[in-house]
């Protein structure tokens, strides 16, 4: 894949990434960083980009993976034999409070109805459009709609 391609598939991308990395990671930092970690693995593999046939779709898939990984990292605790400096800005809170978090969106989401679930995976996590949600689940658009707003409003209500 050639530079100008890269810029036109990917780069333009950046403001509908930022808005995914910034709902999932919570903090403007991590979402910036999260996106210069995307776009570094985009760069280093653009030679297999060229197979990709919905570059959005794979970008959020892989944002989301990078994501979830940092908040899995943040929550894991290293155990030494001294006390980490005072300034050095790592708190134990932070880690505990993004645990709980993910903790509690994770069974929030097994809370939804079945219908609410399956549409919410297709659309935030597989980066499914609504005609491709409609085609999977035989739903039309209105209905898909209704229920993607509802089963966020239900998991902000939970979280």
């Amino acid at each position: 894949m050639d530079t100008v391609r890269f810029k036109r598939d990917y780069l333009s991308l950046y403001q509908k990434l930022y808005r995914v990395a910034y709902y999932i990671l919570e903090s403007e930092a991590d979402a910036e960083d999260a996106l210069q970690e995307l776009y570094l693995k985009l760069w280093k593999g653009r030679d297999l980009l060229d197979d990709v046939l919905n570059p959005q779709a794979y970008s959020v898939r892989l944002l989301k993976n990078i994501c979830i990984d940092r908040i899995r990292s943040a929550s894991h605790v290293v155990l030494t034999d001294s006390l980490p400096e005072k300034d050095a800005g790592y708190s134990q809170d932070d880690s505990i409070d993004s645990r709980d978090r993910l903790d509690k969106v994770l069974s929030a989401i097994k809370s939804l109805p079945e219908r609410q679930a399956q549409i919410l995976r297709l659309r935030l996590i597989e980066g499914k459009t609504y005609s491709q949600i409609a085609r999977i689940t035989g739903l039309n658009y209105l209905t898909i709609r209704v229920a993607l707003s509802r089963a966020r409003k239900s998991l902000k209500n939970k979280i």
